[in-house]
């Protein structure tokens, strides 16, 4: 059975998102913000992490960054999900590293097809977790981000 994390700080969101994923067939991990979904990637290495981008103390981006840090969850499938919903919000969120990006609110249908998709083909990052020049230099867009949307 896949193994998906879903990091969201809106309790109501990572239930529902949870129930519908579980009836779908997969086991869920979920994380209430992102420290502890970076604990929770790290014990379980996990197929998939679906992650909320605006959430206090430690935001998707920071998240994502620590991901990629790390080479035991570089390798992990890694889709954004968002109220955040300009073109050049995305394009960041793709350029800081994740995979996918989904813009709340959306239809789980078509969540699902893209947590199936990326279950199956594995993410796109190619080689070794980044260093850190490499992490520094996604840090701009990552605080660009954040201050535009006021985190």
């Amino acid at each position: 059975m896949d193994t998906i994390l879903v990091i969201e700080d809106n309790e109501e969101i990572l239930d529902n998102l949870t129930e519908y994923l579980e009836m779908e067939g997969y086991k869920i991990i979920g994380a209430n913000n992102g420290k502890r979904g970076i604990e929770l990637a790290r014990e379980f290495i996990p197929d998939l992490i679906v992650c909320d981008v605006l959430m206090h103390a430690m935001n998707g981006h920071e998240v994502l960054q620590v991901i990629l840090g790390s080479g035991t969850t570089y390798a992990i499938p890694f889709i954004f999900s968002t109220s955040m919903s300009e073109k050049i919000d995305r394009a960041a969120a793709l350029l800081l590293g994740a995979d996918d990006y989904i813009i709340k609110p959306f239809a789980l249908d078509a969540l699902l097809k893209m947590v199936k998709a990326w279950i199956l083909s594995g993410s796109t990052r190619q080689g070794c977790p980044l260093n850190r020049e490499e992490l520094a230099f996604r840090e701009p867009f990552q605080a660009d981000i954040c201050y535009r949307n006021k985190i």
